[in-house]
């Protein structure tokens, strides 16, 4: 799936790779104990005319976790801009989905002249514990996700991912695929539990009033691990975002609405590249 793969130099070491050699450039931001080849389904279908890279977050997969026991939000967001300085990129498109969708908040409020456009995926604003639980079926799943093991660990993750009406159709190759690449490693216990740390002190809302650049809010209204209403939030933060409303998705949208998740990043990063153009011509002639 890659054509490059590299560590940042500095430690924690992140495992990052990188597909396509043409076009504007991606970043990818995984969420909670997931490795960042989840994001297969986009890399393969915009890896053409994009430039796209992802990696996996300290402690998982092929990164090293580094001496802390817990960390921030601010933390990973620093490891994306190390990743991004690693890759030699100045500026790229940045895309986050859950937990990561978190990160890539911090990302653009600690630097946002680097980002040329914004996507959060299936993510929330945190602030008060009540508005970053999940429902009650959601809650259900993820301790049983993150505590059963073998049969039942799979099925607790499938619910927690997608709709029963979406497990019913799908082919179950393909899924059994997707699980396998899900859960091939298993996420260290010191990892899950400081990205828990990061995402119950998660709290952007307040701040992201602040920023201007094009965004992009994707909201899976079938969701039951991420409220469907913090797409909202957001939304009402970020004034000048776009949502994009999924009917039908659950948590695991990206695969399973990829081809409209995929389109919507392809009209989004093409929109932000003409706006730039639009405004670095303004600037010449100013």
């Amino acid at each position: 799936m890659h054509d490059h793969t590299a560590t940042t130099p500095d430690a924690p070491r992140l495992r990052y790779w990188t597909a396509g050699s043409r076009g504007p450039r991606l970043l990818f931001i995984m969420g909670f104990g997931m490795r960042g080849d989840i994001w297969r389904p986009q890399v393969e279908a915009l890896r053409e005319r994009h430039r796209v890279a992802w990696f996996d977050n300290r402690g998982i997969g092929e990164s090293e976790r580094g001496p802390q026991r817990l960390w921030t939000m601010r933390d990973m967001a620093l490891d994306t801009l190390r990743v991004l300085d690693a890759l030699g990129w100045r500026d790229a498109h940045l895309i986050g989905v859950s937990m990561g969708g978190m990160v890539a908040q911090e990302v653009a409020l600690l630097d946002e002249p680097r980002l040329r456009s914004l996507t959060l995926i299936a993510t929330h604003e945190g602030g008060p514990l009540r508005a970053k639980l999940p429902t009650p079926e959601g809650i259900r799943q993820f301790v049983r996700s993150n505590t059963q093991t073998g049969a039942a660990r799979i099925d607790a993750i499938r619910r927690l991912l997608y709709p029963p009406e979406f497990l019913a159709a799908v082919d179950p190759d393909q899924m059994k695929a997707r699980m396998e690449a899900q859960l091939g490693r298993p996420t260290p216990r010191p990892t899950l539990l400081g990205q828990l740390h990061a995402v119950l002190r998660h709290d952007t809302g307040p701040r992201l009033g602040q920023l201007t650049l094009p965004t992009l809010i994707v909201k899976p209204c079938r969701d039951i691990l991420i409220r469907p209403g913090s797409s909202d939030r957001l939304r009402r933060r970020v004034a000048h975002a776009r949502l994009l409303e999924l009917p039908d998705a659950g948590h695991g949208a990206i695969f399973q609405a990829a081809d409209t998740v995929n389109e919507a990043l392809r009209r989004h990063v093409a929109d932000a590249e003409t706006l730039a153009l639009a405004r670095g011509a303004a600037t010449v002639h100013a």
